[in-house]
């Protein structure tokens, strides 16, 4: 709800949505942590997915805002979603567990839990959500996370590994 009422008011006016007052958002103004925006055509096709995986504004209402915004204007697989798209966007809310570390690939399963992977100077990182339908394995969880992150396949990685709370 956050999200496409986030969405809705910068394509038709160009500003950032104030949090509303909304009761059932009470709670995620005290949490905070990171949270990926994900946009998707109603034949289930990918338009937009933005997000932190650690906390950066003051809470998570704050954090949806932002990566929606985000998700809808700036990911550079896209161009900015336009107004009349809007009823036809399928949106899900990722709030994410405190990334833990793991010492190896045998700790995933790709269903309950993302990943983040790193080189061995943590200059590069790559996050892949969980519950993908197309990622059955954690092996490929692992594989196309190192993409988004340019690693080599065989290039040694640092894992961590979280859950979601997902919202549509």
């Amino acid at each position: 709800m956050l999200a496409r009422y986030s969405i809705a008011e910068y394509a038709r006016r160009g500003q950032r949505a104030s949090i509303p007052d909304i009761p059932e958002l009470a709670p995620y103004l005290m949490l905070r942590a990171g949270v990926f925006v994900s946009l998707h055509k109603r034949d289930g096709a990918l338009r937009g997915c933005v997000g932190t995986f650690a906390p950066t504004r003051a809470n998570v209402a704050a954090e949806v805002i932002e990566n929606a915004i985000a998700s809808a204007t700036r990911d550079p697989r896209f161009s900015p979603i336009q107004v009349w798209e809007l009823d036809d966007l399928d949106i899900s809310v990722d709030v994410l567990s405190e990334p833990e570390a793991i010492q190896s690939v045998a700790e995933l399963d790709p269903q309950v839990y993302g990943v983040i992977v790193a080189d061995r100077a943590g200059t590069r990182r790559g996050l892949l959500l969980p519950m993908l339908e197309q990622v059955k394995t954690a092996e490929q969880q692992v594989a196309i996370a190192k993409q988004k992150a340019f690693i080599g396949a065989e290039e040694p990685t640092q894992l961590w590994r979280f859950r979601v709370q997902r919202y549509h």
